[in-house]
């Protein structure tokens, strides 16, 4: 790899690199380092490793004092086994780069190399390797590293690749970008019985059912409503697979999602109460607890003026979405921190849905990513 400005091959091999080799969340430590071999060809001024566990931060610093601004990608795959043929396919058994995680780490480490050949006339500029974003730990993961506590951004960003979405496109909206999203997990005890005796133990089977109606009829799909709320069962489990004996435990599992913090925080309150009620109602004990917490992703207007300039600038077609995207991302735990925004970045109309087993990321929009990210960093670092 020559010791200039990478070319886009440089780019795009690397992120096929990284494509044929997924790491699941935590897991990241095969990638963490290949993002770094790489980064040694464009060394920063400041390199922080194991941050949250695997993470990196790569720091280029300006001749002057000025603006601290945050852009962060994300390390981590999905156990979602790939379907593509392709040379690059992943070579990992159930593992695979499915929401475009690869793409997003190709464009940091391009504007890792510009920066190092062009560095800012002043202020500093962080990229942030992070792991984990999919099990929703990452995030918490880096601000509870006593490492990152000393990193002070101004503003923070970050963008998602958007199959569906016209190629090079930026899709860009105020306030609300992605939704709340928790998952809860209900535990009913009750006590098993024969089968033939049921009246003698206490079955949760009801009380399942009691809450499923509940949650069901606290769904409201409209998202341009303010009690937007979306309630799916994901799992349940009820007794064991044995006839004769009438089933005196349970359990059952809800994602949650909500167009904002705040109402996300009085929608679980209300569903925790409703489960506990209705098995009290029906005798059972029950235990409830949340798992894979996304934040809302609550860009800030200004935040939002410097992406929409830096695509106007570099001719990029701008879309603003009306209503916020229905899926969980746990950049917004840096949104609710600092001021700054996530943006869409369109990857194809004809391009397979995130998650599906035949997604690929389109190298064509690298160069854009980075030219994007680029652009907001001059705004900022730049200002006086």
């Amino acid at each position: 790899m020559e010791n200039s400005n990478p070319s886009i091959e440089t780019l795009v091999r690397l992120r096929k690199e990284l494509h044929k080799h997924p790491e699941v969340s935590g897991k990241e430590k095969q990638t963490a380092k290949r993002v770094l071999s790489f980064l040694e060809n464009y060394p920063p001024d400041e390199l922080i490793t194991g941050v949250g566990t695997t993470g990196v931060v790569a720091i280029y610093k300006g001749k002057k004092n000025g603006k601290t601004v945050l852009f962060r990608c994300e390390l981590d795959a999905l156990p979602i086994e790939e379907t593509n043929r392709f040379e690059h396919r992943s070579l990992i058994d159930g593992v695979s780069h499915k929401c475009g995680h690869d793409g997003h780490m190709a464009i940091l480490c391009g504007l890792a190399a510009k920066l190092h050949q062009n560095k800012p006339d002043s202020g500093t500029v962080i990229l942030l390797f992070q792991p984990a974003e999919e099990d929703g730990s990452g995030a918490q993961k880096v601000f509870s590293d006593t490492k990152f506590t000393l990193i002070q951004p101004d503003y923070v960003f970050a963008l998602h690749n958007l199959p569906g979405f016209p190629m090079h496109q930026i899709v860009v909206k105020n306030e609300t970008f992605t939704c709340a999203v928790n998952s809860i997990i209900i535990k009913l005890k009750g006590k098993t019985a024969h089968a033939g005796e049921p009246e003698r133990g206490i079955n949760p089977t009801l009380a399942i059912a009691a809450i499923i109606n509940q949650f069901n009829a606290t769904i409201q799909t409209d998202i341009t409503k303010e009690n937007y709320c979306q309630i799916t069962p994901i799992y349940t489990k009820i007794g064991k697979k044995a006839y004769g004996v009438a089933a005196g435990a349970g359990e059952i599992h809800f994602t949650v999602r909500s167009d904002s913090n705040l109402q996300m925080r009085k929608i679980e309150i209300a569903l925790e109460n409703a489960a506990r009620s209705i098995a009290k109602e029906y005798q059972l004990k029950c235990k409830t607890q949340w798992t894979q917490s996304f934040q809302a992703n609550e860009n800030d207007k200004t935040a939002v003026a410097f992406i929409k300039k830096a695509a106007e600038i570099n001719g990029f077609e701008l879309f603003e979405k009306e209503k916020p995207f229905t899926w969980g991302e746990d950049f917004g735990l840096f949104t609710q921190h600092y001021p700054g925004a996530m943006f869409g970045l369109g990857a194809g109309v004809n391009t397979a849905a995130l998650h599906n087993p035949d997604y690929d990321f389109p190298d064509e929009i690298i160069a854009t990513g980075v030219a994007v990210f680029h652009h907001i960093s001059k705004q900022i670092t730049n200002a006086h």
